[in-house]
């Protein structure tokens, strides 16, 4: 499959060892006869689910609860395949080794970054959330044979807050913070022209009404009127 020899020069390009290259080949081979078997010529997400069921007996595990850290192993391997067929791009969950950026280009673009926050007083948790995430992105572009900055449109980074689906609401929403940061700072050192920041999309959730911390005697005792049902009071406070 060419996706597979695509997925292979984009984990070269990550620093993959040949140690673990040598695994996914192996396990891409495995996938390859599969899928010849049933004559079939395109990844599915059908075909990797019956691949790892087939050669490891995964959804019985699973169901069992007694996946190994090697089942889970396998799965990712099958998961990144997914995710590249629809991304093109090896996403952050699958990342090991501790530098993201590799290109010069966005290394010094980080780099002029983290001072950019630094003279913005920003505090130190926050300047290493936002040069990780804006990291991220930066790879995912390189990934996307972006090689500048200035390159940069809404398509890409539509594209690539939808690589952030099946995180939490939270997550994606620091994620998207951490993007509006590091377009203005583009913006302002002239890399970009268009107002990014303003254009990024936020991810929409419904808000959901907290149940207060501490109630005073009066409140406590208009509460205890919603345990009455049809005329019966019910017992349902808990001592804390």
């Amino acid at each position: 499959m060419k996706l597979l020899e695509e997925l292979e020069q984009e984990l070269m390009r990550l620093g993959y060892t040949e140690g673990s290259l040598k695994f996914y080949r192996r396990r891409w081979k495995m996938l390859l006869d599969f899928a010849k078997s049933r004559g079939e010529n395109y990844f599915s997400e059908q075909l990797g689910i019956d691949f790892v069921e087939k050669h490891f007996n995964i959804l019985e595990k699973d169901f069992d609860k007694t996946l190994s850290q090697k089942d889970t192993q396998e799965l990712r391997v099958i998961r990144m395949v997914g995710d590249f067929q629809l991304h093109h791009s090896v996403l952050r969950r699958y990342y090991k080794h501790k530098e993201i950026l590799t290109d010069p280009y966005y290394i010094n673009i980080s780099d002029d970054f983290q001072n950019y926050c630094k003279e913005k007083g920003y505090s130190k948790s926050t300047i290493d959330h936002y040069i990780k995430q804006s990291a991220y992105f930066m790879d995912y572009l390189a990934s996307q044979g972006i090689s500048n900055c200035s390159d940069i449109t809404l398509e890409l980074i539509n594209r690539y807050i939808r690589t952030l689906a099946g995180y939490t609401y939270k997550t994606v929403e620091q994620n998207i913070c951490s993007m509006r940061t590091f377009f203005r700072f583009l913006q302002e050192r002239g890399i970009v022209s268009t107002d990014f920041a303003s254009k990024t999309p936020m991810v929409q959730a419904r808000k959901q009404t907290r149940i207060p911390s501490v109630w005073t005697k009066d409140e406590l005792k208009g509460e205890c009127k919603l345990f009455c049902v049809n005329g019966y009071s019910q017992k349902k406070l808990v001592k804390l």
